[in-house]
């Protein structure tokens, strides 16, 4: 006879990470849009006024001013991952330990090769990021670095303040504008990749699994199975997860004393 599974609320993302989230998300739609029309600009055929035709500067101006927000917000992030919670904190980038090597192989069965678990694993269920892509979102930190450095290297010629001259070093370690450029724009098109296949497994494990994966960006909730809390014979990073997810449950009143202490007399 099928059951219908209990849930449990836990506050997963705060808002500085919730912020950051969609800043980045509108600063990127915004650096490609413009992004594209400056690595190919279409020739203006026109006779009339040249101020008439100042249109490809104003996209120059979007673009640069868009560049100054996503670093700023870039930073931002950075020392979130020193201050925020243990799902923003800069260890969860960096999932080395035993068991997050198995989460690892069973996120690659899962998700990428699409077959069926034998038997139902709660503790593969990961709360904020799953490993896999705990290491995804550090490589595409990285490259979000190395796009401020290039992007900003190719203004500095024309810069007329500090900050961008500041990475004019970079043209010099390549050589010339042209490698910069390139880098600047295969890195673009490796973005815009990583964002069609993030938004699909959020859709999909949204879908699949309905534990506000979607929603959990604006409202900073996700839902956990109740059993969850309950799992035995968990690795001590397991047990330290489950301990802070249950002071997180909100609200559970009682019942998040009772959840806890059964959790630990269990293990």
């Amino acid at each position: 006879m099928l059951s219908t599974p209990e849930f449990k609320r836990v506050y997963v993302w705060e808002l500085p990470i919730r912020f950051t989230h969609w800043i980045t998300v509108l600063s990127i739609v915004v650096l490609i849009g413009t992004g594209i029309i400056i690595g190919n600009p279409p020739a203006i055929m026109s006779g009339s006024e040249a101020s008439y035709s100042y249109w490809f500067g104003t996209v120059r101006f979007i673009h640069f001013l868009t560049a100054y927000i996503f670093t700023l917000n870039l930073i931002v992030r950075f020392y979130w991952a020193f201050k925020g919670n243990r799902f923003a904190n800069w260890r969860v980038f960096f999932p080395w330990s035993k068991k997050s090597i198995e989460k690892i192989k069973h996120v690659f069965k899962v998700d990428v090769f699409l077959q069926s678990e034998e038997k139902e694993d709660l503790s593969f269920i990961a709360v904020g990021h799953n490993p896999l892509a705990a290491i995804s979102y550090l490589a595409l930190f990285a490259l979000c670095i190395v796009q401020v450095f290039t992007g900003f290297a190719l203004y500095a010629p024309n810069a007329s303040w500090f900050f961008p001259k500041m990475f004019g070093f970079v043209t010099g370690i390549f050589g010339e504008e042209f490698m910069v450029r390139s880098i600047h724009h295969a890195i673009t098109w490796l973005i815009v990749l990583f964002t069609l296949i993030h938004v699909y497994l959020v859709v999909y494990h949204d879908w699949l699994e309905g534990r506000g994966e979607a929603s959990a960006m604006f409202g900073g909730y996700k839902f956990v199975r109740k059993e969850r809390f309950n799992l035995k014979h968990l690795e001590p990073e397991d047990i330290e997860e489950l301990t802070v997810e249950i002071e997180d449950v909100s609200p559970l009143g009682s019942e998040t004393k009772e959840l806890k202490e059964s959790s630990q007399a269990d293990v």
